[in-house]
């Protein structure tokens, strides 16, 4: 037991160490939100794919493998073309128009992009965002307090006060600098240990050649990829949904404030490449650690809830200490708290500076300065924090079930329907307002509430929509709705506005091609 706590107390030194070297970088509200856009492509890559993936890939994929089996690894599949889309196609175009507007939230972006002359758009989308931050940061907190419960016997309200102080500690000292620079560490520790645990873990088993007939014995459709059953309608909505997680990688605000943050566009041209292979290895891993502790930890009828624990999130923590001595379990413990934080830090920031800035600084009271800003920024940090946390207590009491997959999956499908849909039409489509901006919104944020509340509970569609989870429908009627309000009430003056804007960046061509352009043009 001494070596694990040893190696906890190293990895929360190390993440205050940080947030205090950071605090010393953080004079302007524009430190505090997105670090002075100065990252570097390693720093941002890790960043962005660290604070998308959070508690459910260690915990909560990590026990969808073993439920599922096979079929899982759609989830692989779906985050891939998510991240692919975001950093490919969408990354670029981006970063040029933030650093026209010089927006430092995607709020910002947003005003910008369609010439805002009320406040209605900052509005809704700032009190969307918070409503589903709070959400996703609490199922975090929740995530903290069963990873101490599950790996050292703590009481779980205790586990998650301990991890909730340590993660506001560094966010409140040294924002968005110090949630970067921990995620680009914490994220190291997550690829490293995932990686590592299924390769030895599969090493040091007698007949391991044997896993594919073993899971078939225990259950047929865990070999699969459509899951037990085969190919029918409710297991292509389970696979759907599991593939389609991977949208909330198009434009989530939390993932795009590295893209702002990012020093150039040469560097996201490098960080690309950098993301795609950090989730392809992550994601990969997390789901064949579940997949090997089904075949080691159950047997042919035995549930596997009542062997690793509800929606079998310990099956991580189960074949940790199954595979390593003391002080590599403490190691272990660490990766998993580094999944939770890393997207605990970046959720609080963001929120912070969108609270802040986007409403405070640009409705209420316009001539704040750059202290006074960076200082409410760490009031509203403070206030966040303390809220997600009651309601994580909460959540716990009142839903002892719950499982993190999902309970993270929903915060994160929630600001996914919200905002995804309108950036990718803010981006790609000239004739796209600010009424369809605003209309998708409203239209996303609506839909995730209404399919977790009421359709799920529906006897005839209840189930396929159980399947699906909130993200597709939600994210279609935002993308329906943004276009019958575009062609109903359009508005040619703005997307003229808008072309000239593309016009100025260049278009789509690279920073390379828009500087040998010029260079022949000057010739």
């Amino acid at each position: 037991m001494v070596e694990k706590y040893s190696m906890i107390i190293i990895y929360f030194g190390i993440l205050i160490f940080l947030g205090y070297r950071a605090s010393k970088r953080v004079k302007s509200m524009s430190d505090f939100v997105v670090g002075g856009k100065s990252l570097s492509f390693w720093v941002a890559a890790f960043s962005a794919q660290a604070t998308g993936e959070s508690a459910w890939l260690l915990l909560g994929l990590t026990g969808m493998g073993a439920m599922l089996g096979f079929s899982t690894y759609w989830v692989v599949v779906g985050e891939l073309f998510g991240v692919g889309v975001a950093w490919f196609f969408m990354a670029n175009r981006f970063k040029r128009l933030t650093d026209k507007y010089d927006s430092i939230t995607v709020i910002d972006y947003m005003g910008s992009r369609f010439k805002s002359k009320t406040n209605v758009l900052r509005l809704v989308s700032s009190i969307a965002l918070s409503i589903f931050v709070l959400i996703y940061i609490s199922a975090q907190i929740d995530a903290t307090g069963s990873a101490f419960e599950s790996f050292l016997d703590w009481d779980y309200h205790t586990g998650a006060v301990v991890g909730f102080l340590v993660v506001a500690t560094y966010c409140i000292a040294g924002g968005f600098l110090a949630a970067a620079w921990t995620d680009m560490f914490q994220g190291a520790m997550m690829l490293v240990c995932l990686m590592l645990l299924p390769a030895v873990a599969y090493l040091s088993l007698s007949n391991s050649g044997s896993i594919y007939d073993g899971l078939y014995a225990i259950e047929p459709g865990l070999v699969s990829i459509w899951g037990a059953g085969g190919f029918t309608l409710m297991n292509v909505a389970v696979v759907a949904g599991m593939m389609l997680i991977g949208l909330g990688f198009l434009g989530s605000p939390q993932v795009f404030a590295r893209l702002i943050a990012i020093r150039s566009e040469d560097q996201i041209n490098r960080g690309k490449w950098v993301a795609m292979l950090f989730t392809l290895l992550v994601d990969f891993s997390a789901v064949s650690i579940g997949v090997l502790g089904r075949y080691i930890f159950t047997t042919q009828g035995v549930e596997p809830d009542t062997v690793l624990g509800n929606g079998a999130q310990n099956v991580l923590s189960e074949l940790v200490e199954f595979t390593f001595p003391p002080l590599i379990v403490g190691l272990y413990i660490a990766a998993v708290l580094s999944a939770i934080m890393s997207t605990v830090s970046s959720l609080l920031v963001m929120a912070a500076g969108s609270v802040t800035h986007d409403l405070y600084a640009k409705i209420v009271n316009p001539d704040l300065t750059d202290s006074q800003a960076a200082r409410l920024c760490r009031i509203i940090t403070i206030v966040f924090a303390i809220l997600s946390l009651g309601l994580a207590i909460t959540v716990s009491i009142a839903s002892p079930e719950r499982t993190i997959f999902w309970f993270v999956i929903f915060g994160w499908a929630g600001i996914a329907a919200t905002f995804c849909p309108m950036m990718l039409m803010s981006l790609f489509w000239t004739r796209f307002t600010e009424r369809a901006a605003i209309a998708s919104m409203v239209a996303g944020f609506s839909m995730t509430m209404i399919c977790k509340f009421v359709i799920q509970d529906m006897e005839s569609i209840g189930p396929i929509f159980v399947a699906l989870e909130t993200m597709p429908p939600s994210f279609l009627s935002a993308l329906i709705v943004g276009y019958i309000v575009t062609i109903l009430w359009p508005d040619d003056e703005l997307a003229a506005q808008y072309q000239a804007d593309l016009d100025s960046i260049g278009h789509g061509l690279s920073g390379i091609e828009v500087r040998q352009i010029e260079s022949v043009v000057n010739n």
